[in-house]
């Protein structure tokens, strides 16, 4: 049973050295998938796991340049702002706050 999280906490997630130097990793927090992913420039991103067209995993996915690539029919987001750039998705993924405390990965979740 995952444990209730207060609105607006920062829950540790990882490691930095945790995550592939660029892709994404899945964590459960509090009951909610999502994907961590680290992106060539080294940035740490956070958004709901489930593709909004397809309803699969995203961390399975590609990273590149800014997006992930949704494995199963290519919709592509921006790890940023959540936004579909690529069809056949049409609506967009939550983005959640990714602080970095040294080494760690803390997240904390949109609304």
């Amino acid at each position: 049973m995952s444990e209730q999280l207060r609105t607006g906490e920062a829950v540790h997630v990882c490691s930095v050295d945790d995550l592939p130097d660029v892709g994404a990793v899945v964590a459960d927090i509090g009951g909610r998938r999502v994907t961590i992913a680290r992106d060539s420039e080294g940035t740490v991103h956070a958004f709901d796991d489930t593709c909004t067209h397809a309803n699969v995993s995203l961390a399975e996915g590609e990273v590149e340049d800014g997006l992930i690539e949704c494995w199963l029919h290519g919709s592509q987001f921006d790890m940023r702002t959540g936004e579909p750039k690529q069809l056949p998705a049409t609506a967009p993924i939550a983005v959640h706050t990714v602080t970095l405390d040294g080494d760690d990965v803390y997240v904390t979740l949109a609304d």
